[in-house]
């Protein structure tokens, strides 16, 4: 059976019904991948899903009618999975208002506080006692591949592990607010389960210490996401059947801890979903180099700008030996590229697809830079 983002006919017949340039979501791939890492993870084990990967309002309901909890990093995000999810939010972001706060407070989600001033916020608008988590950013130990959280680096994330005996002090003056939670979120896309393991299990022995030296009753360890796509040719993706067998371990492992484990999946539960539907306008040549130039650029695909690495993109209808070109928009900077691929040649008018876009396409884009139109967003 040919999937949703591999069948030709069906990327051209939406592009011909909705124009271009848009976002199409099939939202029968959300489930799939929902399902596939919901079979493998342990039953311990909360998927939150990160609504800023994508939060186009079909895909929020469809894993909220899977059971997914969301994780909502503004008051906006919260609003948007209010209605979906009584009970199963969590409110995370290192800027927090102190609106924000309240209405997350009055929305019951699970607060994953920065650092004490946070705690010190929600201790004088919480109505009675409550339970957070504390974002602790690790000393050491935790890595990402790629450099996009800033591993292990000074960071504008939680509070830093040396300063943790401080605060402790500080936080136990509080009556109406426990900390009983970790959460820890220091990596972004890893494709190898042995290294999302090593993270985890240096996350497990910071909630160990938290117990031991500081006396904090824990029900729940945020190991934040990292759980990554693939977007270049031959790179292998992720075993999540590994990463839960290795949780699995991990958790027989501690078996002091008898609460929640919470991961925070928004890539992996949203990027392969997504497609990206663009026409070329005019190609050209300049000192031996090709350019194709699209209609929309970073203003609709930021992502290849911020990482130095394209979407998967394949012409549609198009045969032929495939040459080096580089991917332009339409806009006036020369910051507006989508990256360097290798496309047969194409004419004005011919449909390109850009592959695992439902994740940080739309909603990670310059929409308004320059005045173009917004890319039309539809789930099928």
């Amino acid at each position: 059976m040919t999937s949703f983002a591999d069948d030709d006919a069906r990327l051209a017949a939406l592009a011909n019904e909705h124009g271009t340039p848009c976002f199409v979501y099939d939202l029968a791939t959300a489930r799939s991948d929902y399902e596939r890492l919901r079979a493998a993870l342990p039953a311990r084990v909360t998927i939150a899903y990160a609504v800023k990967a994508n939060p186009h309002a079909a895909l929020l309901r469809t894993f909220a009618d899977l059971g997914a909890s969301f994780d909502c990093a503004s008051s906006g995000e919260l609003t948007r999975v209010e209605s979906l999810a009584s009970g199963r939010l969590f409110f995370t972001g290192p800027g927090k208002h102190t609106a924000e706060l309240k209405h997350a407070l009055d929305l019951r989600a699970r607060i994953q506080a920065e650092g004490f001033e946070d705690l010190e916020r929600v201790e004088q608008l919480a109505p009675s006692r409550i339970a957070v988590n504390l974002r602790v950013h690790p000393l050491a130990a935790i890595e990402e591949s790629t450099r996009i959280l800033g591993g292990n680096g000074p960071s504008a994330f939680g509070v830093d592990e040396e300063d943790l005996p401080e605060l402790a002090r500080r936080a136990a003056r509080l009556r109406r607010v426990r900390i009983a939670g970790l959460h820890v979120f220091a990596a972004s896309n890893e494709l190898t389960a042995d290294r999302l393991a090593a993270n985890h299990a240096a996350v497990f022995a910071l909630a160990r210490r938290m117990v031991k030296e500081f006396h904090f009753d824990l029900e729940q360890i945020d190991l934040g996401g990292g759980l990554g796509v693939a977007y270049a040719p031959g790179v292998a993706e992720l075993d999540v059947v590994a990463v839960g067998e290795n949780l699995e371990r991990l958790l027989a492992e501690h078996d002091w801890f008898q609460g929640r484990v919470i991961v925070e999946p928004g890539r992996y539960l949203a990027a392969r979903c997504g497609v990206y539907l663009t026409r070329v306008v005019r190609t050209k040549f300049s000192r031996g180099t090709r350019f194709t130039i699209l209609e929309a650029g970073v203003n609709h695909l930021l992502r290849p700008l911020l990482v130095g690495q394209p979407f998967p993109v394949r012409a549609i209808g198009v045969d032929g030996a495939s040459s080096p070109t580089t991917l332009a928009g339409p806009l006036c900077t020369s910051l507006d590229r989508l990256g360097d691929v290798d496309l047969p040649a194409l004419d004005p008018g011919a449909l390109l697809a850009f592959l695992r876009t439902g994740a940080y396409g739309a909603t990670e884009a310059m929409t308004k830079f320059l005045s173009h139109p917004e890319a039309k967003e539809i789930a099928v």
